[in-house]
């Protein structure tokens, strides 16, 4: 006989308690509204509702303690509060994801944004949760076909492994994200669209995901219209999805789109808080956060699952140095940047190979295939660096080998890295060996003598 599991009934039974707290909004504070009489009762994080005398209620979050009582930060429109007005403490809810939620499409409370019941867990997965003990990790594991040629190859993706899309507006970052989210072989994929416009998110369940990849994906989501809590709040639930998933053996695939976002949230609640803003506006306590959410993912203790994780990053005008860049970069595994000038001359994904990096190399690749990628990269940095003079037309053939052989390649590697591979990682390398000028005997030699000079 089976049993019922009565936790989410229970849950939804303490959310709905007959008695609870009441404050009195005396004043605004800092973007928020100061509150008397819940000092005693609330915590930081917990959830209140304040109740202007005409109106529907404001959800708020209490953010800071005080003597002469606790901060709250509205959660939408506060028009029509007044002094005197009734801020009403919320039962505690724990977040408890199920395996129901695969392709449904949630905000960051675990509520439904597609039009369907949803199921809660069992299991209260905490939002801000540590990681795991470091030394309790396992290494990187196997390397990840991702249905395009230039990841199988030059920047693979391996179990566990953690990585920033760095990109500016408009140059296929959200086409580059379904396209992996879709065939990178995982078994779970938790989507995070932070700040996205509310359009997009439709069209990229319907149009990047599709049936295929949504059949295995969770979406958290939580528009460029909803207020910095929700938003910094998505990226943390999605988090606790991708953990609950992990937890159960799966190999889960986590997206953030973006990280930028969350960063951005995070600074509009940390300095109504009182906290003072430092780097280019961003206050203290932003490099913690970012990388606390971080070093949540990557990979899994024990008989637990891995956290593959991939997080995009806003980048104006291409400065990589903007602090959130900068302390992204350093803490992950590798970086990929888009570059617009490749996305313009019409080849997508608009990768800067040169400039990309995966941190999983030398290890998950053979001592052929890291042959094969040293020579690519020998020859894209060759013709990088004799560009200006080739498109003058000052560069005279002959004069140097390599600029030669580089020249020839270049076309090649051109459409290859454009290509998206539905077979192996080996017939992905099979194909790059044919865009180097060199004949059959040299390439099954593991191109030795074009990778070491």
């Amino acid at each position: 006989m089976s049993l019922i599991d009565f936790a989410p009934l229970t849950a939804d039974l303490v959310a709905t308690a007959a008695v609870k707290s009441v404050g009195r909004v005396i004043g605004t504070d800092s973007g928020g509204f100061l509150v008397a009489g819940l000092r005693h009762d609330c915590v930081l994080g917990d959830r209140v509702s304040v109740r202007p005398k005409s109106g529907m209620a404001i959800p708020a979050d209490v953010l800071r303690l005080g003597p002469d009582g606790v901060t709250v930060l509205p959660d939408g429109p506060t028009g029509g509060v007044a002094l005197g007005d009734q801020v009403v403490l919320e039962p505690r809810v724990g977040f408890c994801p199920d395996g129901s939620w695969l392709g449904r499409v949630i905000d960051s409370r675990g509520r439904p944004l597609d039009g369907r019941a949803i199921l809660a867990g069992s299991v209260d997965y905490p939002l801000q949760a540590p990681p795991r003990a470091a030394a309790e990790r396992r290494a990187l594991g196997e390397r990840l076909p991702t249905g395009q040629k230039l990841f199988n190859t030059i920047l693979p993706l391996a179990r566990g492994q953690r990585i920033g899309l760095f990109a500016g507006s408009g140059i296929g970052k959200s086409t580059l994200i379904g396209q992996l989210a879709v065939n990178v072989e995982v078994d779970v994929t938790v989507i995070a669209l932070v700040g996205e416009r509310g359009r997009e998110v439709r069209e990229f369940v319907e149009h990047k995901l599709g049936p295929t990849g949504m059949a295995r994906a969770v979406v958290v989501a939580a528009t460029s219209d909803k207020s910095s809590l929700e938003k910094r709040r998505a990226a943390w639930a999605a988090m606790s999805v991708a953990e609950y998933f992990r937890d159960q053996g799966k190999q889960v695939l986590l997206v953030v789109d973006s990280i930028t976002r969350f960063a951005e949230a995070h600074r509009d609640v940390a300095l109504a808080a009182g906290e003072s803003a430092s780097m280019r506006g961003y206050p203290p306590s932003t490099m913690q956060i970012i990388m606390s959410l971080c070093e949540r993912a990557g990979p899994g203790a024990g008989t637990s699952g891995d956290i593959t994780a991939l997080f995009s990053v806003l980048v104006a005008a291409s400065d990589m140095d903007e602090p959130i860049a900068d302390i992204i970069r350093g803490v992950l595994d590798g970086h990929v940047i888009l570059d617009r000038k490749i996305a313009e001359r019409g080849r997508f994904p608009a990768v800067d190979v040169l400039r990309s990096v995966s941190r999983c190399l030398p290890d998950v690749a053979t001592d052929s295939e890291n042959a094969a990628i040293r020579a690519t990269r020998r020859l894209l940095a060759a013709y990088d660096s004799a560009e200006l003079m080739i498109r003058a037309g000052l560069y005279v053939p002959g004069s140097d080998p390599l600029v030669d052989q580089a020249i020839e390649s270049w076309p090649k590697f051109e459409r290859y890295f454009s290509e998206i591979e539905v077979e192996t990682i080996g017939d992905s390398f099979d194909a790059l060996a044919a865009c180097f000028p060199l004949d059959e005997t040299q390439v099954n030699r593991g191109l030795a003598g074009l990778a070491g000079g």
